[in-house]
């Protein structure tokens, strides 16, 4: 079987670092094509180097651009890959821009989609990541779960349940992978920090960010945290914090540049609580125990919330900063999901043991 695997932003690379180990021990030609949707090294390569994922046999150099623009380049330079590779099956992963222009691309061209991490829902059409999950999903001839729920979601859109297979989490397995790499791993006293004595942040989400109202909400909380704030910027979102207040001199704030996988997996790890409005740590820190509080208006990692792991509150000072508080007294005692595992990549290749079985009428 010779498979093309689509990667092109961080959580995509993430996904795909126990993924590729497991198919070429299976025997499965399997090539990675990065679409470069996140091309500079901080966003790209430094994950590509932590994971130790095989060096893309594509570079696609998409580079960024509106939803439409980058989404539309995309799948015009993906198209002619496959047009001229013509593999077995093109597996995708997550719900990036770069998702969606594989499935379309390969789907056009009767070649059978792959959704690994199929069927997450958050019920929000003003996400771009929902519209390009729901497109994608009903593209694709084989969708891998991570969750039960998804499943479900799934099959009430009326997806045939033989195209379904709940392989589990292979951001979980990830994590669970590369924990032992960070034994020692002292990130957080880089920045003059204890482990257990700051609060990590990460807030990048449109809905936050490009609303002024709510920004200042959440800088308003994070000011008023009981202990240090860690906050890896990306560098469009420090210029709209200095508006609020929150800069490099700020005391109690300890503003630095994003940071790559091992040395976040550290941070999350040894923080006292995260305030994040990332789909990606709502599972990574559920997985290294350390509680989260997300901020956003919905969330489709909502197993994080059943769980204990995870807060999920909208973009108000009170309401963020009564979640952080009952974040720092959590007890840490949730039990991770089912198939949150090292198992699940194997999964995932007994999935496609099974036969790839092509959409009606292709």
């Amino acid at each position: 079987m010779r498979l093309i695997v689509v990667v092109g932003a961080r959580p995509n690379f993430i996904k795909v670092g126990p993924l590729m180990p497991a198919l070429r021990a299976a025997g499965i030609d399997a090539k990675i094509a990065h679409t470069g949707q996140h091309y500079d090294a901080t966003m790209s390569d430094v994950f590509f180097t932590d994971l130790e994922i095989p060096t893309p046999e594509w570079f696609l150099g998409v580079g960024s651009g509106t939803h439409a623009v980058q989404t539309g380049t995309a799948m015009m330079k993906l198209e002619e890959l496959f047009s001229a590779e013509r593999p077995d099956g093109v597996l995708v992963v997550g719900d990036v821009n770069s998702t969606l222009a594989a499935a379309l691309a390969a789907a056009k061209l009767h070649i059978p989609v792959i959704h690994l991490e199929a069927g997450l829902r958050s019920r929000d059409m003003s996400m771009p990541e929902e519209v390009n999950r729901l497109v994608t999903d009903q593209l694709s001839a084989m969708l891998l779960t991570p969750v039960p729920e998804a499943d479900a979601n799934l099959l009430a859109e009326g997806v045939d349940s033989s195209r379904i297979h709940l392989v589990g989490n292979i951001m979980a397995e990830s994590v669970l992978r590369n924990l032992p790499r960070i034994e020692g791993r002292d990130v957080c006293g880089r920045f003059g920090l204890k482990a257990r004595e700051y609060v990590l942040v990460t807030v990048h989400r449109p809905e936050n960010t490009d609303h002024p109202e709510r920004l200042g909400q959440i800088v308003s909380a994070l000011l008023g945290s009981p202990l240090p704030v860690l906050f890896p910027v990306h560098p469009r979102t420090r210029p709209l914090l200095a508006k609020h207040g929150m800069s490099a001199h700020t005391p109690g704030v300890v503003l630095t540049e994003p940071v790559g996988y091992l040395d976040m997996l550290a941070l999350q790890r040894d923080a006292a609580a995260i305030v994040t409005d990332s789909g990606g740590i709502q599972e990574e820190s559920c997985m290294v125990g350390t509680p989260c509080v997300t901020v956003r208006r919905n969330t489709e990692r909502y197993i994080t919330v059943e769980v204990g792991a995870n807060q999920l509150v909208s973009a108000e000072e009170p309401a963020i900063s009564a979640a952080l508080a009952t974040a720092l007294a959590s007890d840490r005692a949730w039990k991770v999901p089912e198939r949150w595992d090292l198992e699940v990549a194997e999964r995932v290749v007994q999935a496609l043991a099974g036969g790839i079985a092509p959409l009606e009428g292709c």
